[in-house]
């Protein structure tokens, strides 16, 4: 089958197209997916150029998100056939294959069934930022119906559908973005206020829009100072979650000042560590999300399609930064 390998830690130029083995017959309860497209995330990148998790075994084949057809089953897969159309967020870490190929295996336990009225690159797009929205807004930040919610860069990949989860579980949500363009983008998500990060001072802003109290959770998926600067802009008690490891330079004062409760969120923790259940649980996020994307409740937008091949310019482009929404690799023409 056609892959693309990562031949060594460095720029995307290591990315090379090449032809490789097709994987195992499937065990007992995996599946055999021939995979029509690949997201792409940042996580990706950092792998890409510090080297992942498990250096001794490259080259290897990079990409979370897959979405595709199921090709063969193992004996005992009892949820799958042959012909089914799924999607999943499993492998591309270093240990187990990841996406950017043509074929995978993968354990039926952690795939859910694909969103039908989609097209394969929004499927691809969605897993790992549904997931990490889910898990931080939800399980990290406990968010109640009618609390009022911050979102850092809500038109990029995790907070476009943080917002629209947000506002499934009914919530208030303001966000942060850059330019005018985004702003009608995240207006059409449902977000009830904007902020303008580059001409306003977000704090301010946030505490405006809530009377002085502040957010009851504010979620931050940018990083760095970002993080320390968004407490607060948290209410007494509230709550932040973020998807970043927090600076050694951190300043904790306000946020211990204030009582918040620190949520970290790392959704590829059970893949990493074996946790089975928890990674059926995460395809139990993607089957409801699925519901919701069918429903009509819930999008994901994909603002650049690159053929398998051009895997490098793909990372060379999120790489750059202030991405609108998700970028994908079209592997088949289905």
């Amino acid at each position: 089958m056609k892959a693309v390998l990562m031949t060594a830690a460095g720029s995307p130029e290591v990315l090379q197209l090449q032809e490789v083995p097709n994987p195992a017959v499937p065990g007992n309860t995996e599946i055999l997916v021939r995979l029509v497209a690949a997201g792409i995330n940042p996580i990706d990148t950092k792998l890409r150029s510090r080297g992942t998790f498990y250096p001794d075994r490259t080259p290897t084949i990079l990409g979370c998100d897959g979405a595709g057809i199921v090709e063969a089953v193992g004996a005992s897969v009892q949820r799958f056939r042959p012909g089914d159309e799924v999607y999943f967020c499993y492998g591309g870490l270093g240990a187990h294959q990841g996406n950017y190929a043509e074929y995978t295996v993968v354990d039926e336990r952690f795939v859910a069934r694909k969103p039908a009225s989609i097209s394969f690159a929004e499927a691809a797009a969605a897993p790992l930022v549904l997931i990490t929205a889910w898990e931080a807004l939800y399980e990290r930040g406990r968010l109640e119906p009618g609390e009022k919610v911050l979102i850092h860069a809500g038109a990029g990949g995790v907070g476009h559908v943080a917002i629209q989860l947000a506002k499934l579980k009914g919530a208030t949500v303001s966000t942060t973005v850059g330019s005018e363009e985004k702003a009608n983008f995240v207006k059409q998500l449902g977000a009830d206020h904007v902020i303008f990060y580059k001409q306003t001072d977000f704090v301010q802003a946030a505490l405006d829009w809530t009377n002085g109290e502040g957010v009851d959770l504010a979620f931050d998926t940018v990083g760095g100072e970002t993080f320390h600067k968004t407490f607060p802009a948290v209410r007494v008690y509230g709550d932040i979650v973020t998807i970043l490891e927090p600076d050694a330079n951190t300043v904790w004062k306000t946020a211990r000042q204030r009582n918040l409760r620190i949520g970290l969120e790392l959704m590829l923790t059970p893949a990493l560590l074996g946790l089975e259940e928890s990674l059926q649980h995460q395809a139990e996020i993607l089957e409801q999300c699925a519901t919701w994307i069918d429903e009509s409740k819930l999008k994901i937008h994909v603002n650049h399609k690159f053929p398998l091949k051009e895997a490098a310019k793909a990372h060379q482009l999120i790489e750059s930064g202030s991405v609108t929404g998700k970028i994908v690799l079209l592997i088949s023409d289905d």
